[in-house]
C-alpha cells in the first residue's frame, strides 16, 4: 500500500520510501522515514497534489510521488528495534578554553523556512527586510551591524533551509557560508510549532562541530497549546544553549544576545560538543575514514573530520570537494565508497537514509526526555478551517481567480480617487510655476520636463500601493504557498513546477525579486524555464502604462481591460513554457515537495509596512532614473530651437486672429498643433522617432509612441514620463495646460499625412500598444537579474531578443487583423 491509496482523513505509518537520488533524500529530510505517522489532509482542487500531515507540519506531494512512499496501517507496523542509533554519546568539552580576544562577534542566522529568522534579524538589527509566510522569502544573505553590551555584532541572515545537504541552492549556500566564513556563533532559529522537523537541521550543525545557540522561536504558540519543554535539560542533551524567543513581539531577544556573548566567551558550562550515535556499523565506517582524513592536517584545521566522513558516506558531492586537496584523496574516496556500499548491503538500505533515520532518532529521543505535550493544537485547527474554504476542491480555484480579479479591479477603481487628487495637485503646481516665472528655458524645463515627466508617473502611486497591499496580504498570511498547491497540476500541464507559481505571482509586484525567488526551485532547468517566462508577468512598473492608456481609451471598462492584460500575460507564459520545455529543457521533472505553513494574522500594520516599503522603491525611482530620463527626453525634444517650418505658421495664426470668429479659433488651435508637431519632429528625439517609425507604423503607432517604448527599456515607468513630456508639450487641451495626460492622449490627432484629423489612440491602436508593453523586453534591471541568476549572459540576451520579437508579432497581428475586420 502506498500513500496514494489513502483517502482524505486516513492515517498510516511509513514503512519505506522508494526511489533514488535527490527526491528520496529530500523526503527523508522532511521526516518521511520509517515509523512516522502520516495523515491525508486533502487533495488540491484539481485532485493533485495532495496535502499530508507529518511531524506537526503540512507537506504537499504529487500523487506520482506519493506512490513511492509505502505505508502500512498503524496496528500492522512492527516497530523499529530499540537500542539502535539515536542516543547521545561521547560528551566532550567544547574548546577553546581561553576566551577569544576582540569585541566583534560574527553571527549567522540559520533555520528552516518560515521559522521567523528574518523577523529576528529585523528586531536585533533594526532592519526592515521583507518577511513572509512562505518558503524562499530570503533568497540571499543579508548582513547588519549593531552594538550590544559593548560588543559589535556582525549578523548575517541566511536563506531558510531544511538541511545542509546538496539538494538545493539555498542548502549549498548556507553550508558553504558556515564552512568558509566560520562564524563565531551560529544562531539556529527553530519553530516551536514543529520542533521535531526543525531540530533535524540542528543535528547536522552538531555534526559540523560549530558553536551554536538555539533560539526556540514562536514560543508563545507552544505556551498557548500548554505544551511544556524542559529547556535546561534540552540544552544539556543537545550541548547547545536553548533560549525561548517570540521574535515578532521582540521578547527574549536580549536574553538570546546575552547568551551569544556568554557562548562566545566560553562562559556557558552546558555548551559542549556531542556525537550523535549512528549505530555500530556506521560509527565503525566513520572511524576508518577519520583516520585517513586526519593524515591531512590542513583539512582537520578547517573542518570536522567526523562531518566530512558523514558527507562521504552520504555520497554528498560536497564531501568529495572538501577533501579534493588532500594528498590521499583517491584513497579516502575509495574507502568511502567501499564503506558506504558495505553498510548499504548490510542493512539493505541507502546509507544516507540510515544516517537520516539516526538523526531523527536522536531528535525524537531528546524530545521524549524533555517535552510534554498537552494534545491541543489550536494553530493547526485554525489553519485547517481556513484551508477548508481557500483550498476547497470545488471553490479553491474560483476563490483564487476571484481574488486576482479583485486585486486588479481594485487597483484601478479604488486608485482612481487618490490618483485624481494627486493629478490635480500636479496641475496646480504646473499652473503656479507658469504664473510666477518668466517664460524661458528654465520654466519650460520645470513644467514640461520635471512636472510633465515625473508628475505624469507619480500620479499612479496609489495604484501601485493597492497592488502591493494585495501581494503583501498573500505573502504574510501564508496564502502564497497555497496558490502553488492549488495551481501545481495546471503548472504541471505546461511543463512547470508547482513552486514556479510563487515567483510568477511575485512578478506582478516586480520581476527582479521574482527572478531571484527562482532559487527556491531545486532543479536548474526549472529555474531557467521560470526565469524565461517571468517577464510576461505584468510588473508594477507596467501598471501606470496600463492605467494611463486603458483609462484614456476605455474609461468605463479600464479595470476589465487591465485584468485581461494580466491574464493574457499568464496564459502566454504558460504557452511559452510548453515550447521551451520541449525545445530547450527536455529533462525529467523535479518532485513537488513543499511545506504549507500555518496561517498567521500578521496585522494590518505589518501588511501596510510591507506595502509602503515596496512603494518607497517606486518613489525612489521618481527622484532617480525617471527624473534623469525625463530631463534627457525633454532636452532632446526641446532642441534645436531653430526649426525651418514648411509654412509660416506665425503669419497664418496672425491672419486667423484678425478674423475673430469661432471658425478662426478652431483654425488657430489646429495651426498651433501642426506647428508644435512639426517642431517636435525636427527635434533630436523627433528625428530618432521618425527614423524608427517604419518599424512601428505597421503596429498602428506614431513616432511618439515608438520613442516612449524605446525609453521604457531603462524602466517601464519611463514610458509614461516620456508620454508626459511629449504630449504635455502639445497645446491640445487649452492654454492653461491643466488638462490631464489621459485627456491629452484621448485627444491626440494626426496633423499631417493621409490620417490627418483622425485620432492617434483608437481602441484598436490602444490594444495593440498595451500588448506591446505587456510582451516587449523587460527593463535593464530584469535583464541583469536573469544574467546573474542564470550564470550566463546568453540567457539575458535571449530574453531581450525573444520578448521583443513576440511583442512586435503580437501587436502586428492584432492591429492588421483588426484593421481588416473594421467596417469601412
Amino acid at each position: 500500500m502506498t500513500l496514494n491509496d489513502l483517502h482524505t482523513g486516513d492515517s498510516a505509518t511509513i514503512a519505506r520510501v522508494r526511489g533514488r537520488g535527490a527526491f528520496r533524500k529530500r523526503l527523508t529530510e522532511m521526516g518521511f522515514i520509517r515509523g512516522k505517522n502520516i495523515t491525508v489532509v486533502k487533495s488540491a482542487p484539481l485532485k493533485d497534489p495532495v496535502e499530508y500531515r507529518i511531524l506537526e507540519s503540512n507537506i504537499s506531494l504529487r500523487r506520482s510521488e506519493a506512490d513511492l512512499v509505502e505505508v502500512v496501517s498503524d496496528k500492522d507496523f512492527q516497530g523499529v528495534k530499540t537500542g539502535g542509533p539515536g542516543i547521545i554519546s561521547d560528551v566532550l568539552q567544547r574548546g577553546p578554553v581561553v576566551p577569544r580576544p576582540g569585541k566583534i562577534i560574527d553571527v549567522a542566522l540559520v533555520g528552516n523556512p518560515n521559522c521567523g529568522k528574518t523577523t529576528l534579524f529585523n528586531r536585533v538589527s533594526h532592519s526592515k527586510e521583507h518577511v513572509g509566510n512562505y518558503a524562499g522569502v530570503t533568497v540571499g544573505s543579508k548582513e547588519a551591524l549593531f552594538n550590544h553590551r559593548g560588543y559589535t555584532f556582525r549578523i548575517t541572515d541566511l536563506p531558510g533551509t531544511y538541511s545542509l545537504s546538496d539538494f538545493s541552492s539555498e542548502e549549498r549556500f548556507v553550508r558553504e557560508h558556515i564552512l568558509k566564513n566560520k562564524p563565531d556563533v551560529v544562531v539556529n532559529v527553530v519553530d516551536a510549532n514543529n520542533l521535531e522537523r526543525n531540530l533535524y537541521l540542528t543535528s547536522q550543525l552538531i555534526d559540523m562541530d560549530v558553536t551554536v545557540v538555539l533560539a526556540l522561536n514562536m514560543y508563545d504558540d507552544l505556551l498557548a497549546r500548554k505544551d511544556k519543554v524542559d529547556l535546561s535539560l534540552l540544552s544539556k542533551l543537545l550541548g547547545i544553549r536553548v533560549v525561548p524567543t517570540i521574535s515578532h513581539r521582540g521578547k527574549g531577544i536580549f536574553r538570546l544576545l546575552n547568551h551569544v556573548i556568554r557562548v562566545f566567551e566560553n562562559e556557558d558550562p552546558d555548551i559542549r560538543h556531542i556525537h550523535i550515535n549512528y549505530g555500530e556499523e556506521i560509527e565503525h565506517s566513520i572511524h576508518k575514514l577519520q583516520k585517513l582524513i586526519r593524515l591531512t592536517p590542513s583539512l582537520t584545521d578547517h573542518y570536522s573530520s567526523r562531518f566530512i566522513s558523514l558527507k562521504l558516506l552520504e555520497r554528498d558531492d560536497n564531501g568529495a570537494f572538501l577533501i579534493s586537496g588532500a594528498e590521499n584523496f583517491m584513497e579516502i574516496q575509495a574507502k568511502a565508497s567501499e564503506e558506504s556500499e558495505r553498510v548499504g548491503n548490510l542493512f539493505r538500505e541507502e546509507t544516507d537514509t540510515l544516517i537520516t533515520d539516526a538523526r531523527y532518532g536522536f531528535v525524537a529521543g531528546a524530545l521524549k526526555e524533555t517535552m510534554k505535550k498537552s494534545g491541543a493544537n489550536p494553530g493547526f485547527t485554525r489553519s485547517q478551517r481556513i484551508d477548508g474554504i481557500l483550498t476547497h476542491k470545488y471553490f479553491g480555484l474560483p476563490i483564487f481567480l476571484g481574488f486576482l480579479w479583485l486585486m486588479f479591479h481594485a487597483t484601478f477603481t479604488l486608485g482612481n480617487y487618490p490618483m485624481g487628487w494627486i493629478e490635480s495637485g500636479v496641475d496646480l503646481l504646473s499652473l503656479f510655476i507658469k504664473a510666477n516665472m518668466q517664460e524661458g528655458i528654465f520654466r519650460d524645463m520645470l513644467v514640461d520636463g520635471v512636472i510633465g515627466g515625473v508628475g505624469g508617473v507619480i500620479v499612479f502611486l496609489p495604484n501601485i500601493l493597492i497592488l502591493f497591499f494585495f501581494i503583501s496580504l498573500m505573502e504574510d498570511t501564508g496564502y502564497m504557498a497555497r496558490t502553488a498547491f492549488i495551481m501545481d497540476k495546471v503548472m504541471h500541464l505546461f511543463g512547470l513546477h508547482g513552486k514556479s507559481f510563487i515567483p510568477l505571482i511575485m512578478g506582478f509586484g516586480c520581476n527582479v525579486p521574482a527572478i531571484m525567488a527562482t532559487r527556491t526551485l531545486e532543479d536548474r532547468n526549472d529555474r531557467l524555464l521560470t526565469m524565461l517566462i517571468i517577464p510576461f508577468m505584468s510588473c508594477s512598473a507596467r501598471l501606470p502604462v496600463y492605467v494611463l492608456v486603458a483609462g484614456a481609451i476605455f474609461p468605463t471598462k479600464a479595470g476589465n481591460v487591465i485584468f485581461m492584460l494580466y491574464m493574457v500575460g499568464v496564459v502566454f507564459s504558460m504557452l511559452m513554457s510548453i515550447l521551451f520545455k520541449k525545445a530547450l529543457f527536455k529533462n525529467s521533472e523535479a518532485p513537488f515537495v513543499m511545506e504549507l505553513p500555518i496561517y498567521r494574522n500578521p496585522g494590518i500594520r505589518v501588511i501596510l509596512r510591507h506595502m509602503w516599503n515596496k512603494g518607497a522603491h517606486y518613489l525612489k525611482k521618481m527622484g532617480g532614473v525617471i527624473l534623469v530620463a525625463s530631463l534627457v527626453i525633454w532636452a532632446l525634444g526641446y532642441f534645436p530651437r531653430n526649426v525651418e517650418y514648411s509654412r509660416d505658421y506665425n503669419q497664418l495664426i496672425t491672419q486667423e486672429e484678425q478674423k475673430d470668429s469661432e471658425q478662426s479659433a478652431s483654425q488657430i488651435i489646429l495651426l498651433t498643433q501642426q506647428m508644435e508637431s512639426e517642431r517636435q519632429q525636427h527635434s533630436y528625439i523627433g528625428r530618432l522617432g521618425v527614423a524608427i517609425e517604419p518599424v512601428i507604423r505597421p503596429l498602428g503607432f506614431d513616432w511618439k509612441m515608438g520613442i516612449s517604448l524605446v525609453t521604457g527599456f531603462a524602466a517601464k515607468e519611463i514610458v509614461v514620463s516620456t508620454m508626459g513630456v511629449l504630449y504635455q508639450a502639445d497645446p491640445n487641451g487649452g492654454k492653461d495646460g491643466s488638462v490631464s495626460l489621459q485627456n491629452r492622449i484621448r485627444e491626440q490627432v494626426y496633423t499631417k499625412g493621409p490620417l490627418t484629423g483622425t485620432r492617434v489612440f483608437t481602441p484598436l491602436t490602444g490594444i495593440s500598444f498595451l500588448l506591446f508593453v505587456l510582451f516587449y523586453l523587460p527593463c535593464v534591471a530584469v535583464i541583469a537579474a536573469v544574467g546573474r541568476e542564470s550564470g550566463s549572459w546568453k540567457w539575458a540576451a535571449f530574453v531581450l531578443f525573444y520578448t521583443t520579437a513576440i511583442a512586435w508579432t503580437a501587436s502586428f497581428a492584432v492591429y492588421q487583423l483588426g484593421s481588416l475586420l473594421q467596417p469601412g
